[in-house]
């Protein structure tokens, strides 16, 4: 029986309740408008916090607060490199003694270089 009560009706599409009788908080209009010209508002309450910068409705992009002061510079870090993480680890008197004793190694032949098969059949 519950079955058939519900047949016809769609449930997730269409919303049976009204707004009469219903206060919504304070609302304020605040307008962007984007680097293509494009202008539009956004309600936001009046308690809420305005963001800067919103995404504009027409062409996706980024729009800023009109009247309104730009978003802030965020603190961009450095890129660290291979060279900066190495040397948080390891002062520069290692690092020449570290050297020295692979250079040695590798002039007294100690190091035993397996040759690769590709390379084997290069040179037959």
């Amino acid at each position: 029986m519950s079955e058939r009560a519900l047949r016809g009706t769609r449930l997730v599409v269409t919303s049976y309740e009204t707004d009469r009788g219903i206060d919504l908080a304070p609302r304020q209009a605040v307008e962007y408008a984007c680097d293509n010209g494009h202008r539009f508002e956004m309600p936001f309450s009046v308690e809420a916090e305005i963001p800067p910068e919103w995404e504009c409705k027409v062409c996706g992009a980024q729009a800023l607060l009109v009247d309104g002061d730009g978003p802030e510079e965020k603190k961009a870090k450095p890129a660290r490199t291979h060279w900066d993480m190495l040397m948080e680890r390891r002062t520069r008197e290692e690092l020449e003694e570290v050297l020295a004793e692979r250079l040695a190694v590798l002039r007294s032949g100690a190091m035993n270089i397996a040759v690769h098969p590709r390379d084997s059949r290069k040179s037959a």
